[in-house]
C-alpha cells in the first residue's frame, strides 16, 4: 500500500461543496456550492479559481460536449456558457413540488444525464418527494426512479452494464442492471449497507479497478468498496466530517478530490474543523480514476 497523504487542495472553502468534476482538456477540477449559488473552476497548476453566480441553489455541474456545462439550478436542467455566464433552460423536473431542487448529476458512458432531485426542506410533509431523471441528448426527459428522500452519488460499472446509486437515507450503495441502449434501470439490490458509525453516503466515483469510493457525510471518511464482494476494502478519514463527493483527476487520475462541508456546524465545531467547506486531495491510493463523460446534448 501507498503511503496515503490528505492536503486541502482549494481556497477559498464552500458552505456545501458538492460535484467534483475533473476537466481532461483544461486540468480543472469543476464543483460547485449549492447554496452558495456558485459554479467553480479550480486550476491546480496556477492554484486559481473562476467562479459563476446561478440564480438558484445548484446542485451539479457537468461538461458538455458542444461546450460549456450543464447544470442543476433550482429545478432547471440548464446550460451554462461560461464565457458570457448566460444559462439556458434544458429542461424542467418537479414542477409539481416547489419545495425541491436537483441534487447530484452525473453523465452516463453514451452522454445521457442522470439528475436526482430532494426536498429543501428539513422534515418534508411528502415522504420520499425525490425523484431520479434522464435527460437525453435530443433533451427529451424521462423519470427513472420515484419515492426517492435524496438523490446523490452514482456510477457505472467498467462493463456499462451496471449503474450504482445512492438515495442517502436508506444508508447504502445500491446497484441497477442499466440498460445503455434504452437508459432504463432495473433489479435493484444492495451492495453495500453503512455501519453505525460511517455517516450517510452521498457522493460517489469509480475507479479504473471497478472499485467504488463513497464520500460519507457527518462520519468524516471516504469508504473504498469492492461492489463484487460487498466489502469495504479501505477507509480514508478526512479532516471535515461533512465529506459530500469525490472524484479522481490530475494528470494521470491518481489524486482523488473530495469536497466537504461547512453549513451545519457549530461555532465550536468549526474551530474544530477549520478546514470544514474545503476541498480535500488524497494521493497516494495506488489506484488511478476514469475520465467523466460529457452531456451530448
Amino acid at each position: 500500500m501507498s503511503s496515503v497523504k490528505v492536503e486541502r487542495a482549494v481556497n477559498p472553502g464552500t458552505l456545501l461543496g458538492e460535484g467534483p468534476v475533473w476537466e481532461e482538456s483544461d486540468q480543472k477540477l469543476l464543483f460547485v456550492d449549492i447554496p452558495g449559488q456558485k459554479i467553480h473552476r479550480w486550476s491546480p497548476s496556477t492554484n486559481q479559481i473562476e467562479s459563476i453566480a446561478t440564480e438558484d441553489t445548484v446542485g451539479f455541474a457537468v461538461p458538455r460536449r458542444s461546450g460549456g456545462y450543464v447544470a442543476g439550478v433550482g429545478r432547471s436542467i440548464v446550460a451554462v456558457d461560461w464565457s458570457t455566464q448566460k444559462t439556458t433552460v434544458l429542461a424542467k423536473v418537479d414542477e409539481d413540488k416547489p419545495t425541491n431542487r436537483l441534487n447530484d448529476g452525473k453523465v452516463d458512458p453514451v452522454g445521457r444525464l442522470l439528475a436526482g432531485t430532494m426536498s429543501k426542506e428539513d422534515n418534508p410533509v411528502e415522504k420520499k418527494p425525490g425523484s431520479l431523471f434522464s435527460l437525453t441528448s435530443d433533451h427529451k426527459l424521462t423519470k427513472l426512479l420515484g419515492q426517492v428522500d435524496i438523490s446523490n452519488g452514482m456510477d457505472w460499472s467498467l462493463d456499462q452494464k451496471t449503474m450504482y446509486y445512492i438515495d442517502s437515507l436508506c444508508l447504502s450503495v445500491d446497484a441497477f442492471d442499466y440498460d445503455m441502449v434504452t437508459g432504463q434501470m432495473s433489479n435493484r439490490r444492495v451492495v453495500y449497507r453503512l455501519k453505525e458509525d460511517e455517516g450517510i453516503p452521498d457522493g460517489m466515483t469509480m475507479d479504473a479497478d471497478g472499485r467504488l469510493w463513497v464520500a460519507c457525510y457527518d462520519g468524516g471518511r471516504v469508504l473504498n468498496i469492492d461492489p463484487a464482494t460487498g466489502v469495504r476494502l479501505q477507509t480514508i478519514s478526512l479532516p471535515a466530517t461533512k465529506t459530500t463527493s469525490v472524484c479522481f483527476g490530475g494528470p494521470d487520475y491518481t489524486d482523488l478530490y473530495v469536497t466537504s462541508a461547512s453549513l451545519g456546524l457549530s461555532e465550536s465545531e468549526l474551530k474544530q474543523q477549520p478546514d470544514a467547506g474545503a476541498t480535500f486531495k488524497v494521493t497516494g491510493l495506488g489506484v488511478k480514476g476514469r475520465p467523466a463523460h460529457s452531456f451530448a446534448g
